[in-house]
């Protein structure tokens, strides 16, 4: 077995790979709504409609898509490996569990946080990604150019309250699972110091809040809108 193949198959390299995979998670999550922030722009969905047919067509973007697609499998299959793997390690449970005292909740719950959002990841990319690749999308024409309607699908889906409702309990768990995944990501690399971890908690944080509070904001503007 070759050394890659020993680091691969060791906690710490699981542990890398996690680490990896969930940066590289968090990236796409910047740039994914930096794009869906353009559904709430009052152009009667142009920009997301051109931003949408340059994000399926790009070859460059659809390797990246394909690559995203794998590294959250991957993510959450060592997820589930290390899960396992501790509670394994600690088959009997610590006599006195002072566990609310030296781990937030959201520490012990990333297992549960995890399965939610993968949960959400399924009805989403059935919703949109399914819908748009294999349903019937209606078409649009902007200077000469044809265009599928993505703005149309994803307006229709956001009038659902329920639908609404579902996306944003889910950023909210979303939020949890960043609060603690982001600044672990960056510990379990090794980027641990008594100068940088302050920021690096507060950054994390910031993110865990920001980001999925935006994500959330957008089906929630587009319901009102279309109220």
């Amino acid at each position: 077995m070759s050394w890659v193949s020993k680091t691969l198959n060791s906690t710490l390299g699981k542990k890398l790979l996690m680490a990896l995979t969930g940066l590289f998670l968090i990236l796409f999550l910047v740039v994914h709504l930096a794009g869906n922030l353009q559904l709430i722009l009052p152009d009667e969905g142009k920009s997301f409609n051109i931003y949408a047919e340059t994000m399926a067509t790009n070859p460059l973007i659809r390797v990246v898509s394909i690559l995203n697609f794998g590294f959250i499998l991957l993510h959450a299959v060592y997820a589930v490996i290390l899960t396992r793997h501790n509670k394994k390690s600690r088959p009997i449970g610590y006599a006195v569990s002072k566990a609310s005292e030296n781990s937030t909740w959201s520490s012990r719950s990333m297992g549960i946080l995890g399965t939610l959002i993968f949960i959400f990841l399924l009805v989403h990319l059935r919703g949109f990604w399914y819908e748009l690749k294999f349903g019937e999308v209606p078409m649009v024409t902007y200077d000469g150019v044809s265009y599928k309607d993505s703005f149309a699908i994803v307006s229709a889906a956001y009038q659902n309250i329920l639908y609404v409702i579902f996306y944003v309990v889910s950023m909210g768990v979303l939020a949890f699972h960043l609060s603690h995944g982001f600044a672990s990501a960056f510990q379990t690399l090794g980027i641990n110091h008594t100068k940088y971890t302050p920021f690096i908690k507060k950054l994390g944080l910031a993110f865990a809040i920001i980001v999925p509070a935006l994500f959330a904001l957008i089906p929630i503007v587009m319901f009102i809108q279309g109220s």
